[in-house]
């Protein structure tokens, strides 16, 4: 009987354990079916909060498309496309927003295509002129930086762009990063995003935030071009560059701008404050009253899921086709 009793007692441990390695496993199923459930939704909920935006740049694509059309050549800041775009959609909703990237200071305009390793140190005179710009930009940060710092970026940005190794007056090329803390090479070639230009030698982070509000990147393209109907207040200091304005004028062409913007360049061009000035014909050349780059800041949620999405339009013979994309750029 004892030998019985203690076969039962065994018996029962083992039954004990097996219910009890069942409850495990079973929990353990349990939690891994509610993870992949989750995964599942989450998955869907990002990819619908992703074709929202893929929706809004076709809307926006097609909008552009119309504008091109309907604008005689001229654009300017008309409301209907200019301004935010909202659309609420049951469990989330779109936030978009165009705009005309001719309307700040495109940083690759700097690197110039004629660049050879024979001329680092001498630009041509449309590069100077282009770079004198840029010093004007940098100008018109607060608090004012020294002369000799902004030189020293006007002159690593060209160095950094160019495709030489040739080292500028007061720039910089692959020595002087290569022997950083974390050493790294200049890109020698065109901006990939204007957040490159965190790299680029001399550039302080105390100032750096407010110059990315004035300057932008068109991929592989040098275009200098400002659409002086586009160019709002808060850029104003991107005219300032382009033409040697003081900010105070500046902003008064800009306020004084007529509703449906200018009609031609020379209109701009035969402003009173413009013509004292004496703009070479090199600087003439770089207003205009059209665009040909757009670029459409989306936002999309559905559910718990967010989405962030920019992209680059060009026109190119009426013809409107998506250059760039970038995802979770706020």
């Amino acid at each position: 009987m004892k030998l019985r009793s203690e076969q039962q007692g065994v018996a029962l441990i083992m039954v004990l354990l097996v219910v009890a390695m069942v409850s495990v496993l079973a929990t353990e199923m349990g939690a891994r079916l509610q993870l992949q459930v989750k995964r599942a939704s989450n998955i869907k909920e990002n990819n619908q909060a992703y074709w929202y935006a893929v929706g809004a740049e076709q809307f926006a694509k097609k909008s552009i498309s119309k504008l091109i059309e309907n604008s005689n050549k001229v654009i300017h800041l008309d409301p209907l496309w200019s301004d935010e775009f909202v659309f609420p959609i049951e469990g989330g909703g779109i936030q978009a927003q165009l705009f005309d990237m001719q309307a700040c200071f495109n940083l690759n305009a700097l690197k110039d295509k004629a660049s050879t390793t024979t001329n680092g140190f001498t630009p041509s005179p449309e590069l100077s002129a282009r770079l004198s710009a840029f010093y004007r930009l940098l100008g018109q940060i607060e608090p004012e930086i020294p002369s000799f710092e902004r030189e020293t970026v006007r002159d690593s940005l060209a160095d950094w762009l160019d495709a030489d190794d040739n080292m500028s007056q007061l720039g910089a090329e692959d020595s002087t990063y290569e022997g950083l803390q974390f050493p790294y090479m200049a890109a020698n070639n065109y901006m990939a995003d204007k957040s490159e230009l965190r790299l680029v030698n001399g550039v302080q982070q105390a100032w750096l935030q407010t110059l990315m509000k004035w300057v932008c990147v068109l991929p592989a393209e040098n275009i200098f071009l400002l659409n002086v109907n586009t160019v709002t207040e808060e850029n104003a200091a991107v005219l300032v560059a382009m033409t040697g304005l003081s900010i105070s004028d500046a902003t008064a062409i800009i306020a004084s701008r007529p509703p449906d913007g200018f009609n031609s360049a020379a209109e701009f061009l035969g402003l009173t404050q413009i013509t004292a000035l004496n703009l070479s014909d090199e600087q003439k050349a770089w207003f205009a009253v059209t665009t040909d780059y757009f670029m459409l800041s989306s936002k999309t949620s559905y559910n718990n899921a967010t989405f962030a999405m920019q992209t680059l339009f060009k026109v190119e013979d009426q013809q409107v086709s998506v250059k760039k994309r970038q995802f979770g750029i706020q």
